[in-house]
């Protein structure tokens, strides 16, 4: 049965009302509730506020790097020392690495460009900030219900947004409700805040129902992939924070690794590609893999311990791309509307302003007794504000790479360091015309890439890889990655493309079986595997895969990522 039959036999849904409903317990989404309520406390104001959360906790689907800049938590809370805020590691030293296949040099310091430099900003793991931001919301009287995905937006008769349904429960892999079935519950607001992280859900469907992307770049994006490791106490180095550039990428593919040393003994290390990459022989899990492998890299984690993994895709930051941030009723904050900054690889700290900014705007509007209106004044805020100026300072540094790594390196160089000490504001501005899932060539143009079997000790396989993300789904339900024609993926992506979908997930979900009966290929769908990377919505090439929300709870589970 769809959801509209099911609503049709089991409906009416309950519903709850609210001042301000918000889409996603990341830092964009829980700034915004707490301004929101610091707001209302300062002018003796009640104002209702309701935090959805599709993750079993706030949290638990966070992945960031992360080494977070202050400025906008600071805002946030000037005192957030005083109040416990776990960042707890100053940035003590930055290695710019360019890495051949055996050795690597390092750039002088006097040689690093702007957007790379650190000083002041703290090595953290971004799961466990928003743990403690979400603690620091509920005792302002944020209501936050963890475990509850927003699975479908609800507008009125005018066409404005309303709130939102979260999904049904206990619906059987057929379709069908199991004696578990529960109706999905409206949430309605005011206002309604997205702040689902990159390619939200949702926050797909409003920019093409309201057309916000509209005279806009094409959003681009790159998969991020990580680890969390324990090592040996002689190799700690607490605070220091290495980025490569160079090897294993060996063509013009933009990508590049990190590697931070956090308090305690513990390094957390990745590998970024950008899926804009041509070759669908490609696997950004193995070229991570690989890269670890690296006497530069190696040295930091070799005799160490694994303890989590887990992937995501992220925004690749271009204000030039940025959509319309408001529509009747509701707007994106954060990733959900990408305000990342790729050139200091740095999102934290633009979630929480662009939560801020948005925040002020729901409060002026429900000060003047509005509701379901555009909050115009958000957008305006943010032309005014430093995140603007930032990320247009830095608005050309994923474009110039897709011109190769010479020109990218170069132009950083130009851009980033030299117009800065000349006091130069960068003049030209440099605009994407094709999305991620239009770039890959066809197979029969590319040479398969042989990745390095997995030693079990500093490489892994994907499903062992899973396993330490403490990835779970309930298996009776219908899979949340869906396809609109179940024929493309054997005539087309395998048949052009060699199977990119086999390679492109981190997580092991997509694989080509053959059927015994007549020795046809298929695709199966191991959904259960899923770790909510959204990297499948993004690349696959004819975009006949569609994520959808599973039952809420589901997906991975970080530990301190």
């Amino acid at each position: 049965m769809t959801s509209a039959e099911l609503l049709a036999q089991y409906g009416p849904r309950e519903s709850m009302e609210y001042d301000v409903v918000i889409v996603g317990a990341g830092p964009g989404g829980l700034a915004a509730a707490i301004r929101i309520k610091q707001a209302a406390a300062e002018k003796g104001q009640e104002v209702s506020v309701v935090l959805l959360e599709k993750g079993s906790e706030p949290g638990a689907h966070i992945l960031s790097g992360a080494v977070m800049d202050p400025r906008a938590i600071t805002e946030l809370f000037p005192n957030w020392k005083e109040l416990g805020a776990p960042l707890n590691q100053p940035v003590s030293g930055d290695d710019i690495l360019f890495l051949s296949e055996t050795g690597s040099t390092r750039t002088p310091d006097w040689l690093v460009p702007n957007n790379f430099h650190n000083d002041g900003c703290y090595v953290v793991s971004l799961s466990n900030v928003v743990k403690w931001m979400a603690t620091q919301a509920e005792a302002l009287g944020v209501e936050i219900f963890p475990g509850f995905a927003a699975a479908e937006v609800l507008y009125d008769e005018q066409g404005r947004v309303k709130g939102v349904a979260t999904g049904n429960m206990g619906v059987g892999k057929d379709g069908e409700p199991t004696g578990e079935f529960q109706l999905g519950m409206e949430l309605l607001g005011k206002y309604t805040i997205f702040a689902e992280g990159a390619r939200g859900h949702l926050g797909k469907q409003l920019i093409a129902k309201y057309q916000l992307d509209a005279g806009k770049d094409p959003q681009s994006y790159a998969i991020g992939i990580k680890e969390l490791w324990e090592i040996p106490a002689d190799k700690a180095k607490p605070g220091l924070v290495v980025h490569t550039a160079g090897w294993p990428m060996v063509d013009d593919t933009f990508g590049g690794g990190f590697l931070y040393h956090l308090e305690g003994n513990k390094v957390t290390l990745g590998f970024v590609i950008g899926l804009d990459y041509q070759n669908p022989y490609m696997s950004p899990f193995e070229e991570m893999q690989r890269w670890k492998t690296h006497p530069a890299i190696k040295a930091h984690i070799e005799g160490g311990k694994r303890l989590g993994y887990g992937a995501r895709a992220i925004n690749n930051g271009t204000p030039q791309a940025l959509p319309k941030t408001v529509f009747p009723g509701g707007a994106l904050i954060g990733c959900d509307a990408g305000y990342l900054n790729a050139a200091r690889i740095k999102g934290s700290h633009a979630a929480i302003k662009s939560g801020m900014l948005c925040a002020d705007a729901v409060c002026a509007a429900l000060a003047a007794g509005r509701s379901l209106d555009e909050l115009s004044e958000y957008p305006a805020a943010f032309e005014k504000s430093w995140l603007n100026e930032e990320l247009q300072a830095t608005r050309n540094f994923k474009l110039w790479f897709k011109k190769g790594k010479l020109v990218g390196n170069l132009m950083t160089g130009i851009e980033q360091w030299l117009f800065p000490k000349l006091g130069i504001k960068t003049p030209w501005t440099l605009h994407g015309t094709k999305r991620d899932n239009e770039s890959l060539k066809p197979a029969a143009d590319c040479t398969p890439i042989a990745y390095p079997k997995p030693d079990g000790k500093l490489t892994f396989d994907r499903l062992s890889s899973v396993f330490v993300s403490n990835t779970n789904h309930a298996e009776n339900q219908p899979a949340h990655l869906t396809l609109k024609n179940d024929g493309v993926p054997v005539q087309v992506n395998l048949a052009k493309y060699a199977g990119p979908e086999s390679r492109y997930c981190p997580a092991g979900v997509y694989e080509f079986v053959k059927n015994e009966a007549d020795n046809t290929e298929r695709l199966q769908i191991n959904a259960q595997n899923c770790v909510h990377c959204k990297t499948c919505d993004i690349k696959d090439p004819t975009q006949n895969i569609v994520w959808v929300t599973p039952e809420g709870g589901g997906g991975p589970n970080y530990v301190g990522m």
